[in-house]
């Protein structure tokens, strides 16, 4: 199998390992990222992104967003407002899956608010960084019966 799977992150992401610990943990986010890339079987690539700007997001969704086989994304608090970086998901073709390290459903109510919600395939939230194995596992499974 020789999949390539992008994950995009958004604001704040950057930071994960020092900001808030006791709800995004102690580890850096892209030392997990780098450990999950080397942990995939052969062929399943792994690409990794990360900007604190709406814009930036949106950019890379249509660079990498017909290519790609799938992507995870984090859009950090951008998923609570973005009706653009929504926009950019519908449009593209590669299936998205969207994670959130927190359970955004047991925080503040502007948090349980996802704009992304209805054009991703998939919602992870909740699960910590291993949010990011599951997620690229789902679209490991969906790229495997595709066409069945």
């Amino acid at each position: 199998m020789s999949l390539t799977i992008a994950v995009i992150n958004g604001p704040n992401l950057n930071l994960v390992g020092v900001r808030e610990p006791a709800i995004y943990g102690c580890r850096p986010l892209a030392d997990y990222l780098r450990e999950l890339a080397a942990s995939l079987l052969p062929g399943v690539v792994l690409t990794t992104f990360q900007s604190n700007h709406e814009g930036a997001i949106i950019d890379e969704l249509q660079r990498v967003g017909f290519t790609v086989d799938g992507i995870v994304l984090n859009a950090g608090g951008y998923t609570h407002t973005s009706v653009a970086i929504a926009d950019a998901v519908r449009a593209i073709t590669a299936p998205v899956v969207e994670v959130h390290i927190s359970n955004v459903n047991n925080r503040e109510p502007y948090r349980r608010v996802s704009m992304l919600r209805e054009a991703c395939v998939a919602t992870i939230s909740g699960q910590g960084l291993d949010g990011y194995r599951q997620a690229v596992e789902t679209i490991i499974h969906l790229k495997s019966h595709e066409g069945n």
